[in-house]
């Protein structure tokens, strides 16, 4: 199951799932949350606890509507955070979590790094990308990402209280020059959680190590997935 980025969609994984599927002989699963992809505009403002909400409510949900019983999940940064929740979350079948990029806290760094996209779409560099894969959901759905990270009361959010709930193994990976994340982020999450935890600092990377390094992030993905249970 992939679970995409802030302002991403099933199409902004690309070939990966279905790479990862052939390299592992395990079926792909992607869906696009709600104001993204092609999927529904989102009806209500985005809550501070949308993480949350995913990970609690809706995630079970296209879990039952799918018939999928016990999910490997591949989550990057939100959809990482998303995972992570998942997986602590009573009573959960989850089998094993990648989390590439994820946020379990809010670091100056990811401020400053939204903070230059927020100028970036304001100077209109980047609102035809993103129409590509949301077409016109593409302005609300920045505001909406960009606003609630942005919100002084969103400063103090931190999820880290669930991950000692986790039991199934979990691999880390985070690009050393992530403009959005530090590494602190997945160390704290290895030390947290209550079950083998690998960790993978990719050189040279920023956010999308699928993406930037794709050969090297799908062999240790295929190898982490090889060695589950």
């Amino acid at each position: 199951m992939f679970l995409h980025h802030g302002l991403g969609s099933v199409a902004t994984w690309r070939d990966f799932p279905a790479r990862l599927a052939a390299a592992v002989g395990i079926p792909a699963f992607a869906y696009s949350r709600l104001g993204h992809g092609a999927s529904d505009p989102a009806s209500e403002k985005r809550g501070l606890d949308y993480v949350h909400s995913e990970a609690r409510d809706t995630l079970p949900r296209v879990f039952a509507a799918a018939g999928i019983g016990a999910p490997i999940l591949v989550g990057h940064s939100d959809g990482g955070t998303i995972a992570l929740i998942h997986a602590a979350e009573p009573g959960s079948a989850v089998s094993g979590v990648i989390a590439e990029a994820p946020h379990i806290f809010v670091e100056e760094r990811t401020v400053e790094g939204i903070r230059a996209a927020r100028r970036e779409f304001a100077e209109g560099g980047m609102l035809a990308a993103l129409e590509r894969h949301h077409g016109d959901k593409a302005e609300a759905l920045f505001r909406a990402w960009a606003d609630t990270w942005l919100d002084p009361a969103f400063r103090n959010w931190n999820c880290e209280d669930c991950l000692p709930a986790i039991r199934c193994p979990v691999q880390l990976i985070q690009g050393i020059d992530d403009a959005y994340g530090t590494a602190r982020q997945i160390e704290r999450i290895r030390a947290a959680v209550s079950a083998r935890a690998e960790l993978h600092l990719i050189a040279q990377c920023g956010h999308d190590p699928h993406r930037e390094k794709a050969d090297d992030v799908l062999a240790l993905m295929a190898e982490f997935v090889r060695g589950l249970d």
